[in-house]
C-alpha cells in the first residue's frame, strides 16, 4: 500500500516525475498482470476459482497510474478491469486471491467468488456487473464532499460501454450541474463484450460527449504509464481545486476476450498484433531503462519478489476455509443497532 499525501503536497505542480514514482507504477503494474495471470492462466483451470474471471491484460496503466494520486479520504469506484486500485489502496493479495476461491477471508467473505468486491476501509466502492451504475454513487459520494467542505475526490473508472447507459448520463450531469468533485476515467478499450465501438456510439472519442455537460475532459494514450499519470494528476487537481467534474479518455486495447471462457475470436488477429507492440509495461520498462533508472538485473529481481508475493497469497488463500452456509445472512440484512 502506498503511504498516502496530505492535500496541500498535491498543491504544486509536477513538473517531472520522480524515478520512485516511476518504479512504483512499474511495481504495481508488474504485480496487476501477474496476480491476474496467476488467477486467469493458472487457478482458473486448476478449477479453483469460484465463479467469472475478467481481467485487465494491457491495461493496467490506466488503474495504476490514476489511483496513485488518491489521497487520504478520497474515494474510489472501480470497474472489473481495475485489480491495480486495489493493490495501490491496500487490499492485500491474500484477500484478493481468497475473494477469487470464494474463500471466508477474501474481501466479502465468501459472499461472492469473484471479482465483485469492495472494500470501505480503503475507501473503495463495491461494484456490480451493471457497470455505469457506479457512476451515481460516486456522484453522491462527491456530493458529500462538497457538501462538507472537504478537499477530497470521488475516482470513478468506466469502460467506453458504459458510457452509453442511461445511469451513466444521469450521474455526469447530477455531477456537472453541482460542480461535484469527481474525475471521470474512461477505459476505451475498443470493445463492450463483442461489440466494437464504432457499432455502439456515433461519436469518435467518448470525450466528445463532455461538452454536453460543460465538463472539461481530454483524450490521452492509456498504454502510456506517464501520460496517463500525468493526465490524471492535472484531472485530480482541477476536481479538488473547486473547478468541478473532469472526464479522462484513455485508450487502449483488451489484449483478452471479455472473461476467462471468450476466445475473443470476433476480434481481428491484427488487433492483438498492433497492440502488443504497445504493451504499457514492456513500454515503462524500456524508457526507464533508456533513463538509467533500471537495469534488467532490476526488472527480474521485481518479478522475482512479485512472484513470491503471489506464490504466499496462493498458498494462504488455499488453505484459508470456506464460508459456513449461515455466514451467507450475515451482513445482508439490517440486524439492528
Amino acid at each position: 500500500m502506498l503511504e498516502r499525501k496530505t492535500v496541500s503536497q498535491t498543491k504544486t505542480k509536477r513538473s517531472k516525475i520522480s524515478k520512485e514514482t516511476k518504479r512504483q507504477l512499474l511495481h504495481y503494474m508488474t504485480l496487476s498482470r501477474r496476480i491476474e495471470h496467476r488467477i486467469e492462466r493458472v487457478l482458473y483451470r486448476q478449477g479453483k476459482i469460484v465463479g467469472g474471471v475478467y481481467v485487465g491484460r494491457g491495461q493496467e496503466a490506466i488503474s495504476v497510474a490514476t489511483a496513485i494520486h488518491m489521497l487520504d479520504n478520497d474515494i474510489v469506484a472501480p470497474t472489473h478491469r481495475d485489480m491495480g486500485i486495489f493493490l495501490i489502496c491496500g487490499v492485500s493479495e491474500r484477500r484478493i486471491i481468497a475473494q477469487y476461491m470464494g474463500r471466508k477471508t477474501g474481501v466479502t467473505q465468501g459472499k461472492d467468488g469473484n471479482m465483485h468486491m469492495g472494500d470501505l476501509k480503503h475507501n473503495i466502492i463495491a461494484f456490480v456487473s451493471h457497470l455505469g451504475d457506479n457512476v451515481p454513487v460516486a456522484a453522491g459520494a462527491a456530493l458529500t464532499f462538497k457538501m462538507r467542505g472537504q478537499d477530497n475526490v470521488a475516482f470513478c473508472y468506466s469502460g467506453e460501454g458504459a458510457t452509453s447507459r442511461g445511469d451513466w448520463h444521469e450521474g455526469v450531469n447530477f455531477a456537472c450541474v453541482h460542480k461535484l468533485p469527481i474525475v471521470f476515467f474512461i477505459n476505451n478499450n475498443q470493445y463492450a463484450y463483442s461489440t466494437p465501438i464504432e457499432l455502439q456510439m456515433p461519436v469518435k472519442d467518448v470525450a466528445d460527449r463532455a461538452p454536453a455537460y460543460a465538463m472539461a475532459a481530454e483524450v490521452v494514450d492509456g498504454n502510456d504509464a506517464l501520460a496517463v499519470y500525468e493526465s490524471a494528476g492535472r484531472a485530480v487537481d482541477w476536481a479538488r481545486s473547486g473547478k468541478g467534474p473532469y472526464l479522462v479518455e484513455y485508450k487502449t486495447f483488451r489484449m483478452t476476450g471479455h472473461s476467462a471462457h471468450d476466445d475473443a475470436g470476433y476480434v481481428p488477429k491484427e488487433l492483438f498484433e498492433e497492440w502488443a507492440r504497445k504493451d504499457p509495461i514492456e513500454r515503462l520498462q524500456k524508457h526507464m531503462i533508456d533513463a538509467g533508472e533500471l537495469t534488467a538485473e532490476g526488472i527480474e529481481s521485481m518479478e522475482n519478489e512479485i512472484t513470491a508475493i503471489i506464490d504466499d497469497a496462493v498458498d494462504w488463500a488455499d488453505k484459508s476455509p470456506y464460508p459456513d452456509p449461515e455466514d451467507c445472512l450475515k451482513g445482508v440484512y439490517h440486524e439492528g443497532r
